[in-house]
């Protein structure tokens, strides 16, 4: 079945593959279109699954494939006769209920396809679900809430408890689903662990778009022994464009608002035993209050509570209020790897950022690591969408590799070090 498409839902489209369930129902008639002094032959039409398939996931969709026309119609109705609503897939290729079916229960869809010249064709096939399943859950969890205005570089980030195998990937790619209003076309991402995958565009967001999102995941199969646990959604705004800059050499924090400057904050930043990762972050989270207990990790023991807290990276790197270290600020690095701010730099902070925003550190001593965050941004676009588990939509596809010139020299970059992971 093909598998290319594009990633971004549009309207009522959903852009992904179906998953293979097995059999299927096929007109069989063997015409291949009109003669002269013949009517033409009707299309030909064939549903999955298959006529009395059982067992079927309730994660399944309704497969459609058509030659000589296209589907000007789909009804699909439980035991009951309560007709299941959902939604093309952008390749025309399925048909998503727009939530999980129902364990143990029966299913029929009615497809109807139309011919180039009208001639109709319709198929009708029932199937049952398999019973709620025993298996193992993969907990997923959607960082992405509804009803809520981020920042320009949020991603649309999903984790995995444990991590999605290699092999797992691309069946649970297709069943996540992103709209964006106005459109704006993206791609997903894996972290190489498979712990978590991100979406995001090319270019940042634009303000005021609306994203709405679907893990559609309840009952998947996943691997030979596990199942997903859950089915999710949410719609969300972008709001303003914010963006902070950290350099470590002048010890200065740029606040950026619509590419302008409006303001610079001094800042104290990870000692040299602990130092800040360099790299582009997203803020995760925001807090009035917060208590970082390090006892047990290293470089940390201590247990300190803090103000106007915003964290970066899963390591516990935060932007906070530090009254006791604003001599150092814009001078000395003393933080065990947190950006340090005023008391009243941080409270201004607090009213300005937004989950989503990007902040960029420059001239630190390590490199931020894939995953420790959201990191979407930490890397190319050509790069980014190497971690997709599916082919990526030709518009969106990295540029061609360019021949070295011929006097450039060989070369490449070292192993960044392991990323801060004390405050």
């Amino acid at each position: 079945m093909e598998l290319r498409q594009r990633l971004t839902l549009f309207a009522v489209t959903i852009a992904a593959t179906p998953l293979v369930l097995g059999g299927c129902t096929t007109d069989r008639k063997s015409g291949a279109g009109s003669v002269q002094g013949r009517a033409a032959a009707p299309p030909e039409l064939t549903v999955t699954p298959s006529d009395g398939t059982r067992e079927v996931p309730i994660s399944a969709e309704v497969g459609t494939a058509v030659k000589g026309g296209r589907i000007s119609a789909v009804r699909i109705s439980d035991d009951k006769g309560t007709q299941v609503k959902a939604e093309p897939r952008e390749d025309g290729s399925a048909w998503v209920p727009s939530r999980p079916l129902q364990p143990r229960r029966t299913y029929t869809a009615e497809v109807t396809a139309t011919g180039d010249s009208g001639q109709i064709t319709t198929r009708k096939t029932t199937f049952t679900t398999m019973p709620e399943s025993t298996k193992p859950v993969i907990t997923s969890t959607l960082y992405f809430t509804g009803n809520r205005t981020y920042g320009t570089a949020m991603p649309v980030t999903v984790a995995f408890d444990p991590p999605i195998a290699k092999e797992a990937r691309a069946d649970v790619q297709r069943r996540l689903f992103v709209k964006t209003n106005p459109p704006q076309p993206g791609a997903w991402s894996w972290v190489d662990d498979g712990s978590q995958v991100y979406y995001r565009a090319p270019d940042f967001w634009r303000p005021g778009t609306t994203i709405s999102v679907r893990t559609g995941l309840q009952g998947l199969p996943i691997g030979e022994d596990r199942v997903g646990d859950a089915d999710r959604s949410a719609t969300s705004r972008i709001g303003r464009q914010v963006s902070l800059e950290v350099d470590n050499a002048t010890k200065q924090m740029s606040v950026m608002r619509d590419g302008k400057l409006i303001r610079k904050i001094p800042v104290s930043l990870g000692k040299p035993s602990t130092p800040t990762s360099s790299g582009k972050m997203v803020i995760m989270e925001k807090h009035q209050y917060a208590t970082f207990d390090t006892r047990g990790e290293p470089n940390g023991g201590y247990v300190v509570d803090v103000e106007d807290a915003q964290r970066l990276t899963w390591g516990g790197e935060f932007i906070h209020g530090a009254p006791w270290s604003e001599g150092d600020q814009g001078k000395t690095n003393v933080s065990h790897g947190c950006t340090n701010v005023s008391a009243a730099a941080a409270d201004w902070l607090m009213g300005v950022t937004q989950v989503g925003d990007l902040v960029t550190f420059k001239g630190t001593e390590v490199r931020l690591q894939p995953g420790n965050g959201w990191t979407a941004w930490n890397v190319s676009w050509d790069e980014f969408v190497m971690g997709s588990a599916l082919p990526v939509p030709a518009g969106l596809q990295p540029a061609p590799a360019q021949a070295p010139h011929p006097g450039a020299v060989a070369g490449g970059s070292p192993t960044p070090a392991p990323s801060v992971t004390a405050n």
